[in-house]
Parts: C-alpha cells; sequence; structure tokens
C-alpha cells in the first residue's frame, strides 16, 4: 500500500506560489493499477517523485508498506562518472539485493558490449534510457511508478526484450501512471484520478475521470 495522509507540497515560481498537493489524501492498493490525469505543469512529475521519495512533502505523511520503483526513466540516481557496472552495483546495495545479479541483468538486457564498463557519461542519451530502463526492472517492485508513458528506444531488440519482461511485471505488480493522455493510461490502469486545484479525485474508471478531466482542460 501506498498512502498520501493531508500531504502538501508547493513552489515558489518567483512571481507566485504552485500548489501541486494541498492537504490531499488518497491510497493505492496493491492490485488496483492506478492512472492519473494531470495537464501539464500541473506537477506530474513532482507527484510520481514524491511517490517515489525523491521529493518530500511540505506537511503531512507518506507511508509505504511495499516496495516502490523510482520512476521509469529515472536517471537522478545515475552517477555519469561511473560506469554502468559500477553504477549497478552500487544500486543494487542500496535496495539490499545482490550485486552480481542486477549487474549481470543490467548487461544481459542493455547489450552494451564494451560501454558497460566506460562512463555513463559518454553514452547517447538511447543507450542511457536502456540502462536506466533495464537497472528499474533489476529491482523487483511491487508498484512501478511510470512517468508519460513507456519510454522507447531506437534499438528494436532492446524494447521486444524489455516489453516482454515489463509486461510480466505488470501482472502481478501494481503501476501508477501519470500523463495528461488518457490514451495513455488505457491499457494499464484499472482505476483513474484528475489531479485538480492540489487534490487528487479518484474515481472506478477512466471513463468517469475524463469527464472531469476533459471540462477542466476545456473550462
Amino acid at each position: 500500500m501506498l498512502e498520501f495522509s493531508q500531504v502538501s507540497k508547493s513552489f515558489w515560481t518567483g512571481t507566485q506560489r504552485k500548489v501541486i498537493l494541498d492537504r490531499a489524501s488518497f491510497r493505492v492498493e496493491l492490485g488496483n493499477s492506478l492512472g492519473i490525469l494531470a495537464p501539464n505543469g500541473t506537477g506530474k512529475t513532482t507527484l510520481i517523485n514524491m511517490m517515489a521519495g525523491l521529493e518530500k512533502p511540505d506537511e503531512g505523511t507518506i507511508r509505504k508498506t511495499c516496495r516502490v520503483s523510482f520512476p521509469l526513466g529515472f536517471t537522478g540516481g545515475i552517477n555519469a562518472k561511473l560506469s554502468a557496472m559500477e553504477n549497478s552495483r552500487y544500486i543494487a546495495r542500496l535496495y539490499d539485493l545482490d550485486p552480481d545479479y542486477v549487474e549481470a541483468f543490467c548487461r544481459w538486457l542493455c547489450r552494451l558490449e564494451e560501454y558497460f564498463d566506460q562512463p555513463v557519461g559518454v553514452y547517447s542519451s538511447g543507450m542511457r534510457s536502456r540502462f536506466t530502463f533495464a537497472l528499474m526492472l533489476a529491482l523487483d517492485s511491487d508498484i512501478y511508478l511510470i512517468d508519460e508513458g513507456m519510454p522507447s528506444s531506437a534499438d528494436v531488440e532492446f524494447n521486444r526484450r524489455a516489453g516482454e519482461i515489463l509486461r510480466e511485471r505488470l501482472e502481478r505488480s501494481t503501476v501508477v501512471i501519470v500523463s495528461h493522455q488518457p490514451a495513455t493510461l488505457e491499457r494499464i490502469a484499472k482505476s483513474a484520478a484528475v489531479l485538480k486545484n492540489g487534490q487528487l479525485h479518484m474515481f472506478d474508471s477512466l471513463e468517469e475521470a475524463r469527464v472531469l478531466y476533459d471540462y477542466q482542460t476545456h473550462d
């Protein structure tokens, strides 16, 4: 379970205070994948980062009773001066996993060959995306966090291998996906929510959520 209790979060933009959450309370239950609709600029990434523990609330409490992934495609935990091998082993220790397994899994999935032992800073954006995606899949989680849909790579074989693994994980895991496009959520979400005026309005179906979202975006 992932639970927000009376959580507030805001930023000062230089001219005004931007409110992301205002004493918001909601819960994500295991087995009930959630799609969150929010227009661009309303704080989708901040919300998903708070779920991952990458950002702290100004007020309130965030409780976790399960393993929550970092957001799919997140690169903030990667040290560009270290190689993929060094990064994978370091992250494995942080998550109390076998470094040999995590390194071997990432080597197999990424297929970066000799680049796996070179600093991540010299990678192309596609190579870095493949590594971070592989690293997330190596860290088996109960809840996977996805910001704006699935990342893709120019490497067709990587997309096939990673896609098969992700689909298998999603069959036995829970997903929280945030997007400004309802179509992005259709294949994944069992329930849906709309981020509006600092509150997360929960619905049993995407169709119900779209009514509020369409009204909000065309208001």
